[in-house]
């Protein structure tokens, strides 16, 4: 008999919802992961601290209550790296304990140590000091998540040219900086650095920045970026980085030479998978270290899953989460509904945006009809009274049935917003129920009404002149 029924490789948000769930259905389940990681990626050097980041920053910059009090209001003056740290630390710490415990309730052996393949059903825990456990399972779940990808034509020095792991290490808040690459992690940290103060420059090779989002969202954010003193260079690859004694020096393919105390490169993830020995279990996975799944996220070898960042797109905590608990569902034979379709998108710069759906670019190439309804915070009262005369939210409705087909958010709160329009989207809801719903007031969540009353007068104006 094998030593468990389902064991986990690594412990992050896809590995921790795949073992309790196993757990819960009455199967003995062993969960592996490093000493200092338990938790994962996520909580100890991604997510949660990269966004605990950014509330300390918005804190004690006092950026979000300037419009109240003017542009020289600040909370705390100098603001260094201990009083960032501080608060990072005390959320991991809290957040780890709520992960042990959790595991402990649901009686998940936690194995300490880097997990390998030594056959399909076998794997070796290595403890760090060359001690090797070997346990057997019947089922296994790949759940390692990813690191940042580092391109080999850089040299990294973990202090003056950084990935997105080192920002939690830096000493000192940088006076100037550079951001490689204009995805989701470069947009986030440009954003808060820029809000700290730093002069903060972005390269970005393609022609604009979170291609998948809406374009008037995206220009909004923009706008505020600048207007933080980001300046944007798209269009441009870095052909090399040049580190000096007391910064580095990033010169662009188009000969252009940007001086910074700290170049950040956000170039995608890698899975990591190079140390699992995934050929011993009849695996592989592909040049960015990610493993290939079906739908029920079982791999080719069919008693092993993986789930979260290592099998890519869309490599997100909140989907990972629901991955691992399906995977977990299917390893043990308990039926179980697919992941829903509807899923939402959260990104956290300063400001934040958050989206449902689908955008006006992706109806218009498609040919859908659709109306647009907006509301803008600053004719919110609640917009008001917190000082965001910015954010707004918008809708595209279907003229033809009055469902929603996206609901895109930018602004104060986006990331919590948008769950009403997914709801309302997810139960097959129309524009008509956002119209005739009564919201608190004062709250941004109105902001449903009023950009729901925009489009539904919007149709009728088309239906009266088309009678």
């Amino acid at each position: 008999m094998s030593d468990f029924d389902l064991l986990v490789l690594g412990s992050g948000p896809g590995g921790q919802r795949a073992a309790i769930a196993a757990a819960k259905l009455g199967r003995r389940v062993a969960i592996v992961d490093r000493r200092a990681m338990l938790g994962g990626v996520c909580i100890n050097t991604g997510t949660i601290p990269s966004k605990t980041l950014r509330e300390a920053v918005l804190y004690l910059t006092g950026l979000n209550q300037r419009e109240l009090y003017g542009q020289s209001y600040r909370v705390k003056e100098d603001i260094t790296v201990a009083d960032l740290g501080m608060r990072t630390r005390h959320v991991i710490g809290r957040e780890v304990d709520v992960i042990r415990s959790q595991l402990a309730r649901n009686h998940v052996t936690v194995l300490t140590g880097t997990g390998r393949f030594l056959d399909p059903h076998t794997v070796g825990v290595s403890d760090g000091d060359g001690r090797e456990l070997k346990v057997t399972a019947d089922r296994i779940v790949i759940a390692t998540g990813t690191r940042p990808a580092r391109p080999d034509s850089v040299e990294f020095d973990d202090r003056t040219v950084i990935d997105s792991d080192g920002i939690l290490r830096l000493e000192r808040i940088p006076e100037t900086m550079v951001v490689v690459g204009a995805g989701v992690i470069g947009i986030e940290y440009a954003s808060m650095f820029a809000a700290l103060g730093t002069k903060v420059t972005v390269v970005e090779r393609r022609e604009r920045m979170l291609e998948f989002c809406d374009l008037e969202i995206v220009e909004a954010l923009k706008y505020h970026l600048r207007d933080l003193a980001v300046t944007f260079r798209f269009r441009e690859s870095v052909a090399s980085v040049e580190r000096r004694r007391d910064g580095a020096i990033t010169v662009l393919e188009s000969g252009k030479r940007i001086p910074a105390d700290t170049v950040m490169y956000s170039a995608g993830r890698h899975g990591m998978t190079d140390d699992l020995n995934l050929e011993a279990a009849g695996l592989t996975a592909d040049a960015r270290g990610r493993i290939t799944v079906d739908g029920d996220y079982r791999t080719e070898v069919p008693h092993i899953y993986a789930v979260g960042d290592v099998i890519g797109f869309p490599s997100l905590a909140a989907t990972s989460m629901e991955q691992g608990r399906l995977a977990a569902h299917h390893a043990c034979g308990e039926p179980v509904s697919g992941l829903d379709e509807l899923q939402p998108i959260g990104i956290y710069t300063v400001p934040e945006i958050s989206f449902v759906g689908r955008t006006e670019d992706e109806l218009t190439e498609a040919k859908v009809p659709f109306e647009v309804g907006v509301a803008r915070y600053r004719e919110l009262a609640r917009g008001q009274i917190i000082g965001d005369s910015y954010g707004m939210l918008k809708l595209l409705v279907s003229p033809e049935d009055r469902s929603l087909l996206g609901v895109h958010v930018f602004g104060t709160g986006a990331t919590e917003l948008v769950h009403i329009g997914q709801t309302v989207m997810g139960c097959g809801g129309t524009v008509d129920y956002l119209v005739n719903a009564v919201f608190n007031y004062p709250t941004l969540a109105e902001s449903y009404k009023v950009a729901a009353l925009d489009a539904m007068n919007k149709m009728r104006h088309i239906a009266r002149l088309s009678q």
